[in-house]
Order: C-alpha cells, then structure tokens, then sequence
C-alpha cells in the first residue's frame, strides 16, 4: 500500500468520525425534543460520561502509541522517526493481524503531525532541521593565512627532496678527480712516450723533436686515408696527446714502432705515424686526440 493511499484511507477516517459526532448531538437534540429524554440532566449526564469515554479511549490510545514503538506489525510497516512526517505515518493498516482492518498508530509524532497536517503535505517544522552556521568572517583571514603557510611549508618540503634528489645524482668527488688529470711534463724527455691512466684507457703523451714535427708536416694529404693535417691535431707542435687505443678493435698499439715510427698495434698490424694518423693496416681512422689543456709551460691538464 503507498504512502499517497494511506494518507486518503486516515482522512476519509477522520471526516467520517467528525461526521459520526455531529450525527450523534444532532440525534440527541432530535430525541429530547420528541420526548425520548425525559430532563435536561439526563442529558448533561450522558455528555460528561461521553466525555469520560473519550479520555479514557485517547489514554489507551497514547499507551498503544508507546508500546507500538520499534514493532514491525503484519511484517510490513514500521514507527517512523519523531518530527517530522506525513499523516498517513501516523498509523498503519493491521489487517493482517487482528483481521478488522482497523489503523494502529505507529508513532506519536507523526501524530501530531498528522494532525496538524490533515491534507497529507509534510510539516517542515524549522526545528526538525539541521541549519548549517555560517562561520564569523572575521576569522576567515586566519584561516586563510593557515592554509596559504601549510602549503608553503609543503611545497618548500617538496623542493627540497627534488635537489636532494638531483644532487644525489650528480659526480662526486672522486669522480669528478677521474673526469680531468694533472700531468707533470717537465719528466718527458724528446723524442720519447709517457702513457697515463685517463678514465680508464691509456693516454699517449709523446714529446716529439723538432725533425719529427718537420716530418708530419710534410706529409701529403692526399695520401692518407683519415686526412687530418698535423697542425689540427696537436695546440703545441712539440706535445702530442692521443687515446692509446686502436681505431680498429681497441687493442693498446706499441709506441715508437711501425714502418712510420709511430705506434704499432699488433693484434692486426695497424701502423701510425708520429702525429698518430693511420698509414697502414686495417684501423679505419686516426688515433683519438681527447681534451686537454696546458695549465702552465711543464703543467698539461688532461679532461
């Protein structure tokens, strides 16, 4: 059954008992006036004992609306909360029960409601309602400047984990020492080869005479196969750094030896000259000049 037929089944319920009193006192008007009863006392009588019967009735009635409470009744209704509600929650149907289809109230709130509200429409009493305060807006710039500092604190936090971070992943200090090196040429006779360690691979430092640099000079471009003249790769025509790994299959070649007296590699027979150019052999190109620097006249920095 829906709340809508509810609702019209108690107030065609209560316009029938408003109805059933007024047939009633007009039933007693009509009876005294045909000589039923006898004096106006009598009358009085039966008033006040129907008073009675109504009080005791409307007492009987608020201990069902109690004991009811938090009962199911025939399985299918509950009591419904106090405050607020329609007139058809104030009873329900109990046919199922006790088999006279009469309408058992189920919550006293909803009487009251009810009764208050006889067309069925809800009773939206202010006080049933939860009304959301607004907050002083004399605060609200607390507010704000706690917010505005939480999210300064969280993003300086955040700033800081991103450059730890990145500086974890920058060289450290001995990495750094491997990046570059410090060479003392005031050792390196002419004419001969110093090998160094620069990031793990053999560096030739070779300290060449004066018919040697004539030599390199000399040679014919065209007649190369990697054609690099010797003023490209050296800053000082006495000093000539190259990588000590051959351009063929990286083997370590031999200094000071080869048809060109140069460096020879003997795992294939590759033969360099004295600017560490390819001649002969199978290596495709000339020996690797890395970075360096001099830092002073007997000072080389390598890196």
């Amino acid at each position: 059954m829906s709340r809508k037929h509810v609702a019209s089944v108690l107030h065609r319920a209560l316009l029938a008992a408003r109805s059933h009193s007024s047939s009633s006192t007009a039933q007693k008007a009509a009876m005294t006036h045909g000589g039923i009863l006898n004096n106006n006392s009598t009358v009085a009588k039966n008033d006040e004992r129907e008073q009675q019967n109504v009080g005791r009735r409307g007492t009987k009635l608020r201990q069902n609306v109690l004991h009811s409470k938090g009962k199911d009744i025939d399985g299918r209704f509950r009591w419904v909360g106090s405050g607020i509600g329609y007139a058809s929650d104030a009873a329900v149907s109990t046919s199922g029960s006790n088999g006279n289809g009469s309408m058992v109230p189920v919550n006293s709130g909803a009487i009251l409601n009810a009764l208050k509200t006889p067309n069925s429409e809800p009773n939206y009493a202010q006080e049933n309602h939860r009304v959301d305060k607004i907050g002083d807006p004399d605060k609200r710039a607390f507010t704000y400047f706690v917010l505005t500092g939480g999210r300064m604190i969280y993003a300086s936090a955040i700033r800081l984990a991103v450059l730890k971070f990145l500086m974890s992943m920058s060289a450290t200090a001995d990495v750094l020492a491997l990046a570059s090196l410090e060479v003392d040429l005031s050792k390196i006779q002419r004419g001969t080869t110093t090998t160094v360690k620069w990031r793990g691979k053999p560096v030739f430092i070779r300290r060449r005479t004066a018919d040697e640099i004539a030599k390199e000079n000399a040679v014919d471009l065209g007649e190369l196969r990697d054609k690099q003249a010797d003023a490209d790769r050296t800053q000082n025509p006495e000093w000539l750094v190259v990588v000590g790994v051959c351009t063929h299959l990286g083997c370590v070649p031999i200094a000071n030896a080869g048809d060109y007296n140069g460096w020879f590699c003997p795992c294939h027979g590759s033969h360099y000259d004295a600017s560490g150019r390819i001649r002969k052999g199978p290596a495709p190109e000339n020996l690797e000049v890395p970075e360096y620097s001099f830092q002073d006249e007997t000072t080389m920095i390598v890196g």
